[in-house]
């Protein structure tokens, strides 16, 4: 991965989506809440990091990230498994 991807809530959350590169040379998204939920994702398969980019961008500046982030992603067809949180 060429670089990391982080994005805060513009509407005052204090929501935290990113993109990290894993251990085993893999993608993962990671999601924050700001007080209490901390979730990791692995991304499964080979996306392309500006795909990526686009669904943590328009996820974290809805008022529902999580969900928007599943949506975003499912439209994009890039497969994820939860692996913290």
């Amino acid at each position: 991965m060429g670089q990391q991807a982080f994005f805060h809530a513009p509407h005052g959350g204090a929501d935290f989506l990113g993109i990290r590169k894993a251990r085993n040379g893999g993608m993962e998204i990671v999601y924050d809440d700001g007080v209490t939920r901390r979730m990791v994702w692995r991304v499964e398969g080979q996306a392309p990091e500006g795909k990526l980019s686009d669904a943590l961008r328009v996820a974290v500046g809805s008022l529902r990230v999580l969900p928007t982030l599943y949506d975003e992603l499912k439209k994009r067809a890039i497969s994820i498994e939860r692996v913290a949180g």
